[in-house]
C-alpha cells in the first residue's frame, strides 16, 4: 500500500518561507552543462584483434608469447656495483680466473640449494675472492598449465639465494659468467674479503 504524501500547512509554508529568506546561495547560478548524448558518446577504443579462426583438431601453441618478468641477465647487469670497477671489468670480460668452482647440474632446488651455501661458505672461509657457481641454461619443462614455468629453474633461482641470509652479507657482486666460463649458464660471484 503506498503512503501517501503529506502536505505542508500554511503556517509550515510562511516559516519556511522567512527561513529562506534568510540564506544566502553558496554558488551563483552557473550555467549546466548538458553532454549531447551521454548514451552515444564517442569511442575511442580501437577493435580488437580478430580472433584467427580454429579448425577442430588444428594444433594449438600453449606457450605464453611473453614474459613480463625482466631476464635475469637484464636484472643483474642494471644491479649496481659494489665492488672495485678496474675488477669488475676484468671479471666480465672472462680475464679472472674463478678460485673454486660448483656445478648445480642435475640437482633438485632443495639439494643445489644446501650446496651452494656450504660452498658459498666454506670458500669465503678459505679466503677465495672469485668463485664460479654453474647453474645450466635450463631446459623448457613447461607442460603448457596454469601457471607458467620459466626455463632453467637453477639459474634464476640462485642470484635470489645469493642476496638471502646467510649468504648475502658474504657475496658483494653476482654476474652472468664470461663465455668461456659458461655464459648465461654459470654466474660469477665475487666475495667479500674475510676479516
Amino acid at each position: 500500500m503506498a503512503r501517501r504524501r503529506r502536505q505542508l500547512t500554511a503556517e509550515e509554508k510562511a516559516l519556511w518561507d522567512q527561513v529562506a529568506s534568510t540564506t544566502t546561495r553558496l554558488a551563483p547560478e552557473a550555467p549546466t552543462v548538458v553532454p549531447d548524448d551521454p548514451v552515444r558518446a564517442p569511442s575511442h577504443h580501437p577493435a580488437p584483434a580478430p580472433i584467427p579462426r580454429f579448425r577442430v583438431g588444428a594444433k594449438v601453441d600453449l606457450k605464453p608469447k611473453h614474459s613480463i618478468a625482466v631476464p635475469i641477465h637484464e636484472a643483474l647487469a642494471a644491479a649496481p656495483i659494489s665492488m672495485d670497477h678496474k675488477t669488475h671489468r676484468k671479471m666480465t670480460k672472462g680475464k679472472l680466473s674463478p678460485d673454486a668452482r660448483i656445478d648445480l647440474h642435475g640437482m633438485t632446488l632443495h639439494e643445489a640449494h644446501g650446496e651452494l651455501t656450504h660452498f658459498i661458505l666454506s670458500s669465503h672461509e678459505k679466503g677465495h675472492r672469485l668463485v664460479l657457481v654453474i647453474t645450466g641454461k635450463g631446459k623448457d619443462r613447461d607442460e603448457g598449465g596454469p601457471i607458467p614455468t620459466r626455463m632453467g629453474v637453477l639459474r634464476h633461482q640462485v642470484p635470489q639465494w645469493l642476496r638471502l641470509p646467510p649468504l648475502g652479507r658474504l657475496v658483494l657482486q653476482t654476474t652472468p659468467a664470461h663465455l668461456k666460463h659458461g655464459g648465461h649458464g654459470a654466474y660469477y660471484v665475487y666475495l667479500r674479503r674475510t676479516r
